[in-house]
């Protein structure tokens, strides 16, 4: 099972929070009020009373259960210190409920959770943070494009999905290994059987191997997203 206890050496340099870069405050957990437990020191003011960076980003780390979508997302946060949402806090008690009781969650019961995680990203970005990062399995295309509505009117937001990829077994093996987590193992097949994987026409989407070692992951995961941020700025500058 994947988990994060020490800093991951990305191209020979340190990838935590004080590689190449200087010392700020921790990454900022999101609640479901949307409130943030602190700003980065490199917030600017605007007419909200702080204003955004010219680019922003949201990064979705996506994936049916036990694929680590909590461990890469709160690296990549601690990494780029930006704020992070747990998808999972912001489940009404009923979703919580039928999940425990191992009853999968129908279309009807996802719109007001993947609507409520796509407003809580947009106040994230709103209090003048460059980016965000958040968990949500968003096992179908459908899913996924709720989500999508965040940039269609702010031109310098940029939406990226990081869709971390295992067998079926494999996150089985990590589930069952889990204690006092409400996604039961009966959970992983039927988001298998739900799940529509990203195709190649889903641009945005960034595919990660999570079947390897943590350290791999989570350094590869890292590289991906600064390699994307880059790019985007290079293109932005021409």
């Amino acid at each position: 099972m994947l988990s994060y206890n020490t800093p991951i050496p990305v191209n020979g340099q340190n990838a935590g929070p004080t590689a190449g870069m200087s010392a700020r405050p921790p990454f900022k957990t999101v609640g479901n009020n949307g409130s943030a437990n602190g700003v980065s020191s490199n917030d600017a003011v605007s007419g909200t009373g702080r204003h955004a960076p010219e680019e922003q980003h949201i990064w979705l780390v996506t994936g049916p259960a036990g694929c680590g979508k909590s461990t890469v997302a709160r690296y990549l946060a601690e990494s780029l210190h930006w704020p992070y949402i747990e998808g999972d806090e912001f489940h009404p008690p009923a979703n919580i409920e039928k999940m425990s009781a191992g009853i999968p969650l129908t279309d009807a019961d996802r719109w007001d959770w993947l609507t409520a995680l796509r407003e809580a990203s947009i106040r994230a970005l709103d209090q003048g943070n460059s980016g965000v990062v958040l968990t949500c399995s968003a096992l179908k295309r459908k899913y996924r494009d709720v989500i999508r509505v965040a940039p269609y009117f702010t031109p310098n937001l940029h939406l990226h999905f990081i869709y971390l990829d295992a067998s079926e077994e494999i996150l089985l093996q990590r589930v069952l290994a889990r204690q006092n987590h409400y996604m039961g193992a009966n959970m992983v097949h039927s988001q298998f059987e739900a799940l529509e994987p990203p195709t190649p026409a889903e641009t945005d989407v960034i595919r990660i191997d999570v079947s390897r070692p943590a350290d791999m992951v989570m350094a590869d995961a890292l590289n991906q997203v600064l390699h994307t941020i880059d790019g985007i700025q290079k293109d932005q500058s021409q």
